[in-house]
């Protein structure tokens, strides 16, 4: 291997159990789910609501979120699939040219929060019957560590890279494994990290608001910052991100993650701004509507 003066990140490609490779990405999501299973039962606990209501949740959240991330990647990023190989869109697997089990692969953050709302929305109201914001403000404290595990799980892959560093830069990293849509192997911004680290700072601010303060009662409020801040990250790193297949939505100089966290940005100050007006008490919070 060569010396460098840069770090290089070359790891295996997963865990080897025969002709099946258990991917790091697919681990990843596993951790982020499981984690998120374990925190929503604590924070049902903390608020005195029935855990049963726990396993319903993990179950849409689990459909929302990968069948959501998924269509999110091909709409976005990859519509070709739809004709060239179309099972690939909804199974863990390639078909062409040969058939390979891939595991989670090609997912889009903004496609699984658009299924996410969604299928919340059903939980909210048919399921554990309380207003829907009182679920997102929830909610969104494990996605935000569950989106650093994603994260964490492309660095791992050696994908979403970003563009080319200063071989001086203290954050450049050699990705040998890089896909050959990104060009030469040169070292590179590790973005993945930088998102990670953002994400899981937001999970931190967001559990301490929970806990410590009272705007758990405020509904929305939490969940407004949580768009506001998750959405920020992901649009400032963008601009250290190479492309990521051919984006076709582009705005100002900007790239289709950066456009399509706009809307999301200006959602969560509306969210928090009208969060005022669905202010609950403490008893009110311990019970479905």
């Amino acid at each position: 291997m060569l010396t460098l003066l840069y770090t290089t990140w070359d790891p295996s490609t997963g865990i080897h159990l025969g002709p099946i490779t258990l991917h790091y990405y697919s681990l990843m999501f596993i951790f982020a789910f499981g984690l998120g299973y374990f925190l929503m039962t604590k924070i049902y606990k903390i608020d005195g609501v029935n855990e049963k209501y726990v396993e319903p949740l993990f179950t849409w959240t689990l459909v929302g979120t990968i069948l959501g991330a998924r269509l999110g990647h091909v709409i976005f990023y990859q519509p070709e699939l739809f004709k060239e190989d179309f099972w690939s869109v909804f199974l863990p697997i390639r078909t062409k040219p040969t058939f390979e089990f891939t595991g989670f692969s090609g997912l889009a953050s903004h496609g699984a929060t658009i299924a996410l709302i969604f299928t919340t929305l059903y939980y909210a109201y048919k399921i554990i019957r309380k207003n829907p914001f009182w679920v997102y403000d929830r909610i969104g404290i494990p996605v935000a560590l569950g989106g650093a595990f994603v994260r964490i799980g492309n660095f791992f892959n050696s994908e979403i890279i970003g563009k080319a560093a200063p071989e001086n830069s203290p954050f450049a990293v050699l990705f040998p494994q890089q896909s050959s849509e990104y060009g030469p192997i040169v070292p590179r911004y590790p973005t993945q990290l930088f998102e990670a680290a953002g994400y899981f700072l937001l999970f931190v601010l967001l559990w301490i608001l929970y806990r410590y303060t009272k705007k758990k009662y405020q509904q929305g409020w939490l969940f407004g910052l949580f768009f506001i801040i998750l959405w920020a990250v992901r649009f400032f790193v963008e601009f250290l991100k190479e492309p990521q297949g051919d984006e076709f939505i582009h705005f100002a100089g900007l790239n289709t993650g950066q456009v399509l966290s706009i809307p999301f940005m200006l959602a969560g100050f509306v969210i928090m701004w009208t969060s005022k007006n669905r202010m609950i008490t403490e008893e009110e919070n311990e019970k479905p509507d």
